[in-house]
């Protein structure tokens, strides 16, 4: 009984470490979380100032014109589950990839899919900034 206790005590923070979430994870969740939400001003901080997002039909976005289309509504996210998410850090920056399955509404018109997607991040200063991030529609 003793030697299990022993067992449990040393355990117990490798556990703790395995089910609460990296910084970056939370910072990846709260990309999704705020795009869901249409929370533009929350979630400026976490794209850097030369963030670019490349559409799945090859049209590119800079920061200010995305956030501004999410605090307008001109685009509302109804649907962001993600899947195979797969993180790969080098030291200061990492490569999220996975699959996305997304439905929104932009500029009126509704529309739905099934993604892969690549988001590059690098921590600075202690936080992590996204600095671009790219989606592809997978074929039917």
């Amino acid at each position: 009984m003793r030697a299990l206790t022993t067992l449990l005590l040393l355990l117990a923070p490798l556990l703790a470490c395995a089910q609460t979430p990296t910084a970056l994870e939370q910072a990846d969740t709260d990309w999704n979380r705020l795009r869901l939400h249409g929370d533009a001003r929350a979630l400026a901080p976490l794209l850097a100032d030369d963030w670019l997002l490349t559409h799945s039909d090859g049209r590119i976005q800079h920061k200010a014109d995305y956030l501004q289309e999410l605090a307008t509504r001109q685009r509302r996210n109804t649907r962001i589950d993600n899947e195979d998410v797969q993180i790969r850090r080098y030291g200061d920056t990492a490569v999220i990839t996975g699959t996305s399955v997304q439905a929104a509404v932009s500029d009126g018109k509704p529309w739905e899919g099934r993604f892969r997607f690549t988001r590059v991040w690098v921590q600075r200063d202690g936080h992590w900034q996204m600095v671009a991030s790219h989606s592809s529609r997978v074929a039917q």
